[in-house]
């Protein structure tokens, strides 16, 4: 008899992809929307296993969980959480979740989670360790065995050389590299790489939390220190005790919790937001900045004395422009794992693509690289990839595009028209390329300025498109 899996997520694409592939591995799904269906459906009973995003929008994790333990104490909850939230995972374990499972989901991931929830195990210790599934390690092997690769461009050997001198070390380390550089993969690396790597390496961005709240995510706090403290909360200091804390754009912080965070690593210990016991932590920190840190202290927008602290190893991350060797690399990396998560079987890249991919500058570096394959994957149905599916910004490098896909150097109808019938007005060769742009722009508009789908609309190529927007801007 096949095991019923219910899935309660409001993501519907989400939903549907793990039907289709949890279905395929022999087990029966049912997904709901919200928590109120999910939990009205799983009262009426014959579910084996709930599987809930932890972020609804009716209602979090935590309440769906304790919705169904009130239901049936036994039931098995595996919970879907952020990425780096171990707060939250260390919550739904205490609140009875099976266990979690992190995004963006890794099909072996769910499968390994499952089994093991329907095995009969007892239920896993709450020590979030990192395994090597939930936080993988760059390494050398194959794509379709690790999360990430190493490249082998020499300035990527350079990085790793680095890497494997400090990472035995207790040495805190500075990452600089631009966004998308892989700095949390890095940080990861080296705790991996450390004496601490049985215990938990712990995230934070500091550009997603606020001044107030900065202090409370790190340190602690007590109920009712504040407005919206209801209960005595763990910091990341106390979470990350014995392994690694890492802190993107440390940059970002406040002066006062620069001079908390300075009087946290002299002395040892924390104290949390109106409380008062001191909390010994032995930990390892590492820090990322987009900003030159001794810059920003000279600018008086960092501590220097901090800045010491944190210096006692610093590594600059090359951007993937620097290290082109790679770059083929990881777009047959990108698309072996993009392959598995779509269940496709797209067999590689046309020599024209590869060729733009050498040629592009990369500017969002692996990340934007990741998104780029990833994207192309889901738009080619067979075969190889061809440029037709890739971005304008890869096949038209120096272009500059709005967000939305306009392009600035396009002014609307609008604007134009007036001009055109004062400085022309019975020049008919004028009206007829008038007419003929004003067509082209309505059909742009229509289809999201997407030149691919315009050019089959208008039944010329791509590249009469192009041409006639760019000879009547130059007429104008």
């Amino acid at each position: 008899m096949k095991r019923k899996i219910l899935i309660i997520d409001d993501d519907i694409d989400l939903c549907v992809l793990l039907e289709r592939f949890l279905t395929s591995k022999g087990y029966d799904v049912e997904y709901a929307h919200s928590g109120k269906k999910g939990l009205n459906r799983f009262r009426t009973g014959g579910i084996d296993v709930v599987i809930c995003d932890y972020r609804l929008g009716d209602m979090d994790g935590k309440e769906v969980l304790r919705g169904i333990k009130a239901e049936r104490a036994d039931a098995i909850v595996l919970i879907i959480t952020g990425y780096s939230d171990i707060k939250t995972a260390v919550d739904v374990i205490k609140a009875g979740a099976f266990d979690y499972i992190t995004k963006p989901l890794i099909p072996d991931e769910v499968i390994n989670v499952l089994t093991k929830s329907l095995s009969g195990s007892p239920e896993p210790v709450a020590d979030f360790t990192i395994k090597p599934k939930e936080k993988p390690s760059i390494t050398e092997s194959g794509p379709n065995d690790q999360e990430f690769l190493q490249g082998r461009d020499a300035a990527t050997q350079e990085l790793y050389s680095q890497i494997a001198l400090v990472a035995p070390t207790q040495y805190s380390v500075i990452l600089y590299g631009e966004s998308g550089t892989g700095k949390e993969v890095i940080a990861r690396t080296i705790h991996n790489q450390s004496s601490r790597n049985k215990k938990p390496f712990v995230a934070l961005d500091c550009g997603t939390i606020s001044r107030e709240l900065a202090g409370s995510e790190l340190f602690g706090h007590m109920k009712g220190s504040f407005t919206g403290a209801l209960a005595d909360k763990e910091g990341l200091f106390e979470i990350a005790s014995g392994g690694t804390l890492f802190l993107d754009e440390v940059a970002n912080l406040s002066p006062e919790v620069q001079a908390s965070l300075l009087r946290v690593i002299q002395e040892r210990f924390v104290k949390r937001v109106g409380g008062n016991n001191a909390i010994p932590v032995d930990i390892r920190i590492i820090v990322a900045s987009n900003e030159n840190l001794q810059s920003a202290c000279r600018k008086g927008k960092f501590r220097e004395d901090l800045y010491h602290r944190f210096n006692e190893f610093s590594i600059n991350l090359p951007p993937l422009r620097k290290r082109r060797a790679d770059i083929p690399l990881f777009a047959q990396f990108f698309l072996a794992k993009t392959n598995k998560e779509l269940q496709r079987d797209i067999d590689g890249f046309e020599p024209e693509v590869m060729e733009k991919f050498l040629q592009y500058n990369w500017p969002g570096n692996l990340r934007e690289f990741r998104n780029v394959v990833r994207r192309a994957v889901l738009l080619t149905k067979n075969g190889m990839i061809r440029k037709e599916v890739l971005p304008w910004e890869i096949m038209y490098p120096g272009e500059i595009m709005y967000p939305d896909g306009t392009d600035p150097n396009i002014q609307t109808t609008s604007v134009i028209k007036p001009a055109l019938a004062e400085e022309k007005p019975t020049d008919l060769k004028n009206t007829a390329t008038k007419a003929e742009y004003d067509m082209i722009m309505q059909v742009l508009r229509e289809v999201n300025f997407n030149k691919t789908k315009a050019a089959a609309i208008l039944r010329i190529d791509r590249k009469t498109l192009y041409n006639k927007i760019r000879n009547f801007e130059s007429s104008k």
